[in-house]
């Protein structure tokens, strides 16, 4: 589900914040960057808003934030609607015991790290990134929390790329974006 199609007027700000950085990190890669976003109060402030209303009242005991951008994002959503924030890092990042998953994603491979412990079974997370593309960091993010017997409820993303079918890839795991960019 997109908020695209709510007509929330919040949306078209959100969207024109976005800037588009041609061949970043590597030729042919059409950048999505939201720290033009974050430059912007109103239009950051508004994008929490639109998660966090979604999310109020929802029993999420976690917000799972994958690195870095979703750490950007998590945060407040987490404090907003009472629930723990849960940070999944790149590789030794993270100091003690910890669990990891590996993932291919659109320019290369990567692997996704989170505390043993951080997460106990049967709570109901949600995992916050900036973008999907192909799905691939989203994957291994839940693959994580459910590993350790977590449900996890919904993914939660600023931005989509639907042309590289990254939705497809959350095994029908609800996806809830602002913007989509074609």
């Amino acid at each position: 589900m997109s908020a695209c199609t709510n007509e929330d007027p919040r949306i078209l700000g959100i969207k024109t914040k976005i800037r588009v950085v041609p061949n970043f990190p590597k030729p042919g890669i059409m950048f999505q960057d939201i720290t033009t976003l974050l430059l912007d109060p109103k239009a950051f402030k508004d994008t929490i808003d639109l998660f966090v209303e979604r999310y109020k009242g929802k029993n999420i005991s976690v917000v799972a934030g994958v690195e870095a951008r979703g750490f950007i994002f998590g945060p407040p959503i987490a404090l907003a609607i009472g629930a723990k924030f849960v940070p999944l890092r790149k590789p030794k990042k993270l100091p003690g015991k910890v669990i990891s998953q590996d993932y291919i994603l659109e320019y290369g491979r990567d692997c996704l790290e989170m505390h043993v412990g951080a997460v106990q079974p049967g709570e109901r997370a949600l995992v916050v990134d900036d973008l999907i593309a192909t799905g691939g960091t989203l994957c291994a993010a839940m693959d994580l929390l459910e590993r350790v017997g977590a449900e996890v409820v919904e993914c939660a993303c600023v931005i989509e790329l639907p042309e590289l079918k990254g939705r497809e890839r959350l095994n029908g795991k609800p996806l809830y974006v602002l913007v989509e960019y074609y």
